[in-house]
């Protein structure tokens, strides 16, 4: 069965989507996008990911494609049509289709509109956390507004072909006085010796992630204490833990950093136990 997209106005087949040559998506990565977790049939923490999709417009002064309370029926008609149970839905807004000048389109114009979803397999999710990833640590060469959930993601990609080059799963910007930003795709976190969770604050220089934003939820309910602060790259080799956060990894164990192994080389107790109590947690919508 292919799978089926929301294009524009049409549900359609993978196979018959397209992109207009003159998107502003294709041609400037003027655009922002979200992607939910699916999880045992439900949507993770739909209401937030709308609510950052919401100021990320607002941020690139994109139009809502559709009227704010379309867009949840949207996705859970897109995940239906997919049959997907447990895996993920991709939105993206781009700017919409106009010749090519710099700047922005002529008022009016509509702005383009894509949702897709795929299945994935828990059990492919639970064998990673059992040996948990390795991540390298690269030079932050992004642009200041890392806040924004735009399509611009040309660093990242890079950043993480590189850390699969060197046999990693992620990769982590890091500032030039050594501070870890964030991953390519994820948030950064640590726990200290103490037990005391870590991670940057997302004022600026990260995007503030929704399932980081739950993970404060989940650590309250687990009497865990939480530090919003930088931290280096020699710190986080010398935590007790180490895990990375996003809607598909949730709270992945890091055991290795450039190498370097983080405490054991296994997945820490504290990073289970966060992931074990998040989906009770979190926001779900049925899908």
């Amino acid at each position: 069965m292919p799978r089926i997209a929301y294009v524009n106005g049409r549900y359609v087949a993978h196979a018959e989507a397209s992109v207009h040559i003159e998107d502003r998506g294709y041609q400037f990565a003027d655009g922002v996008y979200e992607v939910c977790e699916v999880a045992r049939g439900f949507i993770v923490d739909m209401p937030r990911h709308l609510a950052r999709l919401k100021r990320s417009l607002k941020e690139l002064s994109i139009a809502w494609p559709v009227s704010e309370g379309v867009l949840p029926m949207l996705l859970r008609e897109v995940v239906r049509r997919n049959h997907v149970v447990d895996g993920l839905v991709y939105l993206q807004v781009t700017r919409g289709v106009a010749s090519r000048e710099f700047v922005f389109p002529a008022a009016g114009t509509r702005p383009s509109l894509v949702i897709t979803a795929r299945k994935a397999d828990p059990s492919t999710a639970a064998k990673r956390v059992e040996n948990g990833i390795k991540v390298i640590t690269v030079p932050e060469n992004r642009w200041d507004r890392v806040d924004i959930k735009s399509t611009g993601l040309l660093p990242n990609v890079l950043a993480k072909q590189k850390a699969k080059e060197a046999g990693a799963q992620e990769a982590w910007f890091v500032d030039a006085d050594g501070t870890v930003k964030e991953g390519g795709s994820s948030n950064a976190w640590i726990i200290t010796r103490d037990g005391v969770l870590v991670t940057r604050p997302a004022e600026q220089g990260i995007l503030r992630g929704i399932t980081r934003t739950t993970l404060f939820d989940v650590a309250a309910k687990l009497g865990l204490k939480i530090e919003e602060r930088g931290f280096s790259v020699a710190e986080a080799k010398a935590a007790r833990e180490a895990f990375i956060s996003s809607a598909t990894t949730i709270a992945m164990p890091v055991v290795e950093i450039d190498g370097a192994p983080i405490a054991n080389g296994h997945p820490g107790s504290t990073t289970l136990s966060l992931r074990q109590a998040f989906f009770d947690i979190a926001e779900k919508s049925p899908a």
